[in-house]
């Protein structure tokens, strides 16, 4: 039996206990369930209470069930929704009557999600961003996710593949009247203008590629310095909580600790590095070349420094910031020179500063989400592979317009691979319904 033949349910809300837990079924046995449990199907979408009983008869719980028909479903097949008392033992009395109806099981890690993709409920992207969504940590991120849950670059590209379609269907119709000259250059021209303000638009989008993808990864700050300067003590203030042991004896961090945060919507992980120095103890020289090889892979370096310190000029690939620290104890307020900024971690002085600017550098790597469309990496490589071939095809029209067509083709099936949906169909129909070729 085909897997999309098969029922399939899952809680689809919090782990219990809870006050309600939420299960979903989504197949052709759907409406069987709901008539072995609750004794009726409901009208469509429309809440209605019930008392679920097993297949002996025996009660499981007093719930609320609803009923969507396919295809106007979530999947697009036959869903049913039981919402009952979030205890462990009701959820494991629904799921053991479930597991007893034929061609019903638990459902696989997305296996939702795709059915739905299957259907034609969403697209490939669009089913990315709901996974985004659902693991966005700050408000932005909330946003962006949402923005191409609605299918801003879906649209993008479907509008696209259609304008590669179009111009494909010319160069076609081009190459069979070839022996007629003006017909040819007739249709190859309006094509190849399509084409050139198309990769004029995917190379905009591209130019614009880090923005989102950046605000999902997030931002990496790292803190770095000699032992004993402060870092820890730094990282306490930012976490707002003792997430670093902070002690008078140098070497005390001997591992890599990271806490993420949002900060003004901006997801900004802070990692706390071992203090770097020459050491002979083997477990803290490990500490040592974890923290660099830290400090080197992160957006922007803070690198602190005391009161008996020099300030350390950056000069590296990574953006670093000197932060002198331990102000406090000095009997006047020292002077500015040197260092980007001055702070007392236990005392709190300078730190209000000190996050806005992280702040600003923020706004400054993620930049505007609003024009930003690409979130992964898979996204921005068909890009580029739709963009190179589009370019190539345009180098090609002087040469041979079979090449052309077929740089077409291909650039269309890498749209076709974002959004998941690939038919070589579309040309021929393009062609056949538009020039009635042989007539």
């Amino acid at each position: 039996m085909h897997p999309r033949d098969q029922t399939i349910f899952a809680l689809s809300s919090g782990r219990p206990p809870s006050a309600i837990s939420m299960v979903r079924l989504s197949g052709p046995q759907a409406g069987a369930a709901l008539t072995a449990l609750a004794g009726r199907v409901p009208a469509p979408r429309m809440a209605t209470r019930a008392s679920l009983r097993d297949g002996s008869g025996r009660p499981i719980d007093d719930a609320v069930i609803l009923w969507f028909p396919g295809p106007a479903s979530a999947t697009g097949e036959n869903v049913a929704e039981f919402h009952v008392h979030g205890g462990r033992a009701v959820l494991t009395a629904l799921f053991t009557a479930l597991l007893a109806m034929e061609n019903v099981r638990a459902a696989e890690p997305g296996e939702f999600t795709r059915r739905a993709f299957e259907n034609g409920k969403l697209d490939l992207t669009e089913a990315e961003a709901l996974d985004d969504l659902i693991h966005a940590d700050t408000d932005r991120q909330r946003h962006q996710a949402l923005r191409q849950l609605k299918g801003m670059l879906g649209e993008r590209a479907r509008h696209w593949r259609a304008q590669i379609i179009d111009a494909s269907a010319l160069i076609a119709a081009g190459i069979d009247f070839s022996d007629e000259g003006d017909v040819s250059s007739e249709l190859v021209a309006p094509a190849m203008a399509k084409i050139r303000t198309l990769l004029t638009e995917i190379e905009e989008v591209l130019a614009a590629q880090g923005q989102s993808e950046r605000l999902r990864e997030g931002l990496v700050v790292a803190i770095a310095g000699a032992p004993n300067v402060g870092k820890s003590t730094l990282m306490n203030q930012l976490a707002r909580r003792e997430v670093a042991i902070v002690s008078p004896h140098a070497g005390t961090t001997r591992d890599v600790i990271e806490v993420q945060l949002d900060l003004d919507g901006y997801p900004v992980t802070v990692i706390d590095t071992a203090g770097i120095r020459e050491t002979d103890d083997p477990v803290e020289q490990e500490g040592v070349r974890r923290a660099r090889a830290r400090a080197a892979e992160a957006d922007l370096v803070l690198w602190l420094v005391d009161g008996d310190s020099a300030a350390v000029a950056g000069g590296g690939a990574v953006p670093m910031w000197t932060v002198r620290t331990k102000i406090d104890r000095e009997a006047h307020q020292p002077e500015a020179g040197g260092f980007d900024f001055q702070i007392s971690a236990s005392r709190g002085d300078g730190i209000k500063e000190l996050i806005s600017a992280v702040v600003g550098f923020a706004r400054d790597y993620f930049g505007s989400e609003e024009g930003a469309l690409i979130g992964r990496e898979r996204h921005r490589e068909l890009l580029r592979g739709t963009a190179d071939l589009l370019r190539r095809s345009i180098g090609a029209i002087d040469k041979c317009e079979e090449f052309v067509a077929e740089d077409l083709r291909a650039a269309a099936d890498c749209l076709g691979r974002l959004l998941g949906r690939v038919d070589v169909e579309d040309i021929l129909d393009k062609i056949f319904g538009n020039f009635c070729i042989g007539k």
